[in-house]
Order: structure tokens, then C-alpha cells, then sequence
């Protein structure tokens, strides 16, 4: 999905959501020199929390893009890591859970099911060759699966 469209999307289904607390936008700077940029809420007790829509980057290149709820990763996002491993889909808790896609640094490609970061139930994987595999996936085994033919 193109980035703008992806922004786009996030912002239309975070616009569904009840009112709630004031959002601020705001830049950070962590200490161990994490950034970042977008929407939080301020907690009861005053702190302020990512919650809405923002960009978290890491000195090393880690880069999420999408939604926060309660200082955490949920909701659409996208995270990419300089290793060239990128999940586009559905976070809960910092975890990939729901729908994505995974795409590994060697260029094979998970698109399925996710719970808690693993892959879980059904999906399509496509290998290195660019061969096209479907099935139920359950972590790492995938029994029954079977190859895609196009005829």
C-alpha cells in the first residue's frame, strides 16, 4: 500500500473511534535517542501517552508507522527493520496479531494470520523462488500445505 494511502486509512479509522481525551502532536526525543512523532493523550495522572496516529523510529532503523493505543503498538501499522523485514497489518500490544503480511529479508512473503507474532492459521506464503504456497499455518509447521498451481 502506497504510504500516503496507508496514512490515509489509519487516520480514517482512528476518525471512527468515540471522542475521547485531548490529542497533542508532538515531537520526542527518548534517552536512548528513540523518536517520536505524532498524536498522544495525557494519562490521569498527567503523563503523556502515544495514543492516535505517529512515526517511532530507532537509531538503528527501525522505523513504525500507524496506529498507538495506550503507549503501544494496535490497531494498522507498518514496521520496518533495516534488515530488510517488513510486516504491513493489524498490531496488538507491540505484537503482530490479526491480518498482515511479512515480508522477510530474503524476499519470501507470509500473508495470513498472526497471533502474538507468530503465524497462525490461514495463509499464503511465497518462497524465494517465487512459488505460491497456501495452508494453515501454526508457527512453524504448516501441515497440509499445499503448492498453488495456475492452470
Amino acid at each position: 500500500m502506497e504510504e500516503a494511502a496507508f496514512v490515509s486509512k489509519v487516520r480514517e479509522l482512528l476518525g471512527k473511534e468515540p471522542k475521547g481525551p485531548e490529542v497533542y502532536k508532538i515531537s520526542i526525543i527518548f534517552p536512548n535517542q528513540d523518536k517520536y512523532d505524532g498524536d498522544c493523550t495525557r494519562t490521569s495522572d498527567g503523563a503523556l501517552e502515544r495514543n492516535g496516529y505517529g512515526v517511532h523510529t530507532t537509531p538503528d532503523g527501525i522505523i513504525y508507522q500507524g496506529s498507538w493505543k495506550n503507549d503501544k503498538m494496535n490497531g494498522l501499522g507498518r514496521l520496518e527493520h533495516p534488515s530488510g523485514a517488513v510486516y504491513e497489518g493489524e498490531f496488538k500490544n507491540n505484537m503482530f496479531h490479526g491480518v498482515g503480511t511479512y515480508i522477510f529479508p530474503n524476499g519470501a512473503k507470509y500473508t495470513g494470520q498472526f497471533n502474538e507474532n507468530k503465524l497462525e492459521g490461514k495463509g499464503e506464503f511465497t518462497d524465494t523462488q517465487g512459488l505460491e504456497w497456501d495452508g494453515t499455518f501454526h508457527y512453524t509447521a504448516a501441515p497440509g500445505l499445499k503448492l498453488k498451481l495456475e492452470m
